[in-house]
């Protein structure tokens, strides 16, 4: 399982550390943070202990307006439970209770001059991607017209200096060759490379390029949704190509579907252009516009 520490987040948001600074090495294992409430008057049977407990200035104004037994109740209660930290935000004053009791239970208390939802946002995003599983894969993954779509296909088939041609077009690559794949939520897998070889594209006969460099920033991005998953094969004379609309495919990864194509290669076949194609057509389809469906329609009305 993946884990994040409290010292992670500490680095990530700069965080300041009112409390409990021995226990930043405390592991988060869940991706959502929770804003304390019923939790204030008593009521637990679905607390989420073990997710970042942020406190806004709705959390803690309230906590201010109670005598200070009432209060002391109310967070005693809840640190109890031992979640890996608490979060205050907007620069909130008046924390002596909420110190006292962090530090006697060995919970780091933290704070942040964000906004509560700006905050929990940005936090709920890092969680997110950080403790997600994720895979790599051998391939190119790009970006085009806002689309990410794989690239996949034995090697030397073309996958890099296909992501070449579409680069100069002026989409962009997320990684090449290897592609760490992150999901993020059941129906969300984001591409993405792997660190080394972010940037990099490596061109047979040519070696290997930058393309941020060679083509402007523009020419990367760090990461991109994968919707697309394209294989690219050679060329199979008695295999039936014409097809109005082929069966729809699927290809698994961390058990979200991906729509599958296979583009045959061909010498002289703009494999970049029917790229671009299928990342159109794609979105036409989110669009609820099938051209074969258009087509029959016209065919229908001839008759």
């Amino acid at each position: 399982m993946k884990t994040v520490t409290v010292q992670d987040l500490v680095n990530r948001f700069s965080l300041e550390v009112l409390a409990g600074k021995s226990e930043l090495h405390r592991v988060i294992t869940k991706p959502k943070t929770h804003r304390p409430g019923l939790e204030f008057v008593g009521y637990f049977d679905f607390f989420p202990q073990a997710h970042v407990q942020v406190l806004g200035r709705k959390e803690i104004t309230y906590l201010h307006k109670h005598s200070e037994e009432e209060r002391n109740l109310s967070i005693g209660n809840i640190v109890k439970y031992h979640p890996p930290c608490f979060v205050v935000t907007r620069s909130q004053e008046g924390l002596k209770y909420l110190k006292k009791y962090c530090e006697e239970e060995g919970i780091p208390l933290l704070r942040t001059s964000e906004p509560t939802s700006k905050f929990s946002d940005l936090m709920d995003n890092y969680l997110a991607k950080a403790l997600a599983s994720e895979i790599t894969i051998h391939g190119v993954c790009v970006n085009v017209s806002g689309i990410g779509i794989i690239l996949r296909g034995k090697s030397g088939v073309g996958k890099s200096e296909t992501a070449h041609t579409l680069i100069r077009r002026g989409h962009r690559l997320v990684a090449d060759d290897i592609v760490v794949l992150k999901k993020t939520s059941p129906e969300t897998i984001i591409g993405s490379h792997n660190g080394k070889s972010k940037e990099f594209l490596a061109l047979r006969s040519i070696g290997l390029i930058n393309v941020s460099r060679l083509y402007g920033r523009r020419a990367f991005q760090d990461e991109t949704r994968i919707v697309l998953d394209i294989e690219l094969t050679k060329w199979q004379e008695n295999d039936l190509n014409n097809d109005l609309e082929l069966e729809p495919k699927f290809t698994d990864y961390l058990d979200v579907r991906i729509p599958h194509i296979e583009i045959q290669l061909q010498p002289g076949r703009d494999v970049a252009g029917l790229v671009e194609a299928a990342a159109n057509n794609w979105y036409l389809k989110q669009q609820g516009y099938s051209a074969v469906e258009d087509f029959m329609k016209r065919l229908e009305s001839d008759n």
